[in-house]
């Protein structure tokens, strides 16, 4: 009776674990679907063409799948999500010329970025990135970037400062799908803000989040 007894215990142990994996693995594609459907209807609204759009899209996933590589758990070791500085740095290394050791800048205290909030930030990131590359600094060889990282009790501050680009034109507005796509994953995910000031040296942008959703 007892090597029975033995043996129902560990097939329901199994079973639960195979049902608390399934959960899992649910949710998170539940998860992905969802911010793969929200990325899909942005880029088809805001591009000129079907060609723009494809690129559009494949770049923000790509973004994201960059994030996730960095932060989802290996079999064996802890769930302690990625640094905040290496979750920049990695985002931004494909804007980085060959040659061009100065051109982008990351200088960040050494903090951990959790599992929920790297996509955010990932997205928000890959937004200043992209306009950037298309309007500011990043668009000439001569521009560089700088990103800083005050971290405060419950508040972390991010500083984006773009130097040596074109001319800084501020827009009248700021509606476009990627504009809201920020705010949105700033304060809806990040618990924080963003801020835009369009100087005449270059455009300089505050992200101000939640030091404990940062975390999460």
């Amino acid at each position: 009776m007892f090597g029975i007894f033995l043996d129902v215990t560990q097939r329901k142990q199994a079973e639960e674990a195979n049902e608390l994996l399934a959960g899992e693995m649910s949710h998170r594609l539940k998860n992905l679907l969802t911010v793969a459907t929200a990325l899909t209807h942005m880029s088809s609204r805001s591009a000129a063409s079907k060609e723009d759009m494809a690129q559009e899209l494949t770049s923000r996933l790509i973004a994201l799948g960059r994030a996730q590589d960095l932060v989802r758990p290996v079999p064996g070791r802890n769930r302690e999500g990625t640094l905040l500085g290496d979750l920049i740095s990695v985002l931004l290394a494909p804007y980085d010329e060959e040659g061009a050791s100065v051109r982008i800048r990351v200088s960040v205290p050494k903090m951990k970025v959790g599992e929920a909030s790297s996509t955010a930030l990932a997205l928000v990131m890959h937004e200043l990135a992209t306009n950037s590359a298309k309007y500011g600094a990043l668009s000439l060889s001569s521009g560089t970037l700088d990103v800083s990282c005050n971290a405060h009790e419950d508040e972390v501050v991010v500083k984006w400062t773009e130097r040596g680009g074109p001319p800084v034109v501020a827009p009248t507005k700021l509606e476009g799908f990627g504009s809201q796509l920020m705010h949105r994953s700033m304060a809806a995910q990040l618990g924080g803000t963003i801020t835009f000031d369009w100087s005449e040296e270059g455009v300089v942008v505050i992200l101000r989040m939640s030091k404990d959703r940062l975390a999460n």
